[in-house]
């Protein structure tokens, strides 16, 4: 069973917010990034600590704050945590390089 996060609760309210962030990510270059990678990250990275008494504008601000260089060193360790991500390989040196 997957556990869920403290913050998914929040999690259509602040679509917009989302949208947003991903729709810069998209005029930066980055427009393979998806929703549910961006939340992944905000989960494992913005948010490993939850606070217990978060407020909406707070989740707002945290998701509105995010660098795309943030997120882009945050999913190239996430890649070289996977098991079967070989430098060797020419497809896993274009797929980091996307």
């Amino acid at each position: 069973m997957i556990k869920s996060h403290q913050y998914d609760a929040y999690r259509q309210m602040v679509q917009p917010a989302i949208d947003s962030k991903l729709e810069e990510f998209k005029m930066l270059g980055y427009g393979t990034v998806t929703e549910g990678e961006f939340w992944n990250f905000l989960m494992k990275k913005k948010w490993k600590k939850p606070k217990d008494d978060i407020q909406l504008y707070e989740v707002v601000a945290d998701i509105l704050s995010v660098r795309v260089s943030t997120y882009m060193n945050f999913a190239t360790v996430e890649a070289f945590k996977l098991e079967d991500f070989n430098l060797d390989d020419e497809k896993d040196r274009r797929e980091l390089l996307k």
